[in-house]
């Protein structure tokens, strides 16, 4: 039987600027879905968009190639990531004016 875990990364968090979740460390997954819901948004220009980060030790990124569009409020987007090594999380850039409050859910399978 596979094993699964779903970490609540980010709850009730206000991106504005410069964003990233938390890391998280998930080196004992073969496949990972970051989940973005959006609770309300204000200014996010269509398009926006996160990448999926991964990191040997937490502390250090890079890039893994994946991007997620942002949902609009109300809304729902994933993003399926494998072959990620330690540690993942979501990086990305609003306008300053913009706001987008999310919950984000990191569900994992072995």
């Amino acid at each position: 039987m596979r094993q699964s875990y779903t970490a609540v990364v980010e709850r009730n968090s206000v991106w504005s600027g410069d964003f990233a979740t938390e890391p998280y460390e998930a080196a004992w997954a073969s496949e990972a879905i970051f989940f973005v819901r959006a609770l309300s948004a204000e200014g996010v220009p269509p398009g926006a968009s996160a990448r999926v980060q991964l990191s040997p030790d937490g502390i250090h990124w890079c890039d893994e190639g994946s991007d997620l569009l942002l949902p609009v409020s109300g809304g729902l987007a994933f993003c399926r990531v494998v072959h990620f090594g330690g540690w993942l999380r979501l990086v990305g850039k609003l306008p300053d004016t913009a706001q987008l409050k999310v919950i984000v859910y990191l569900a994992l399978k072995e």
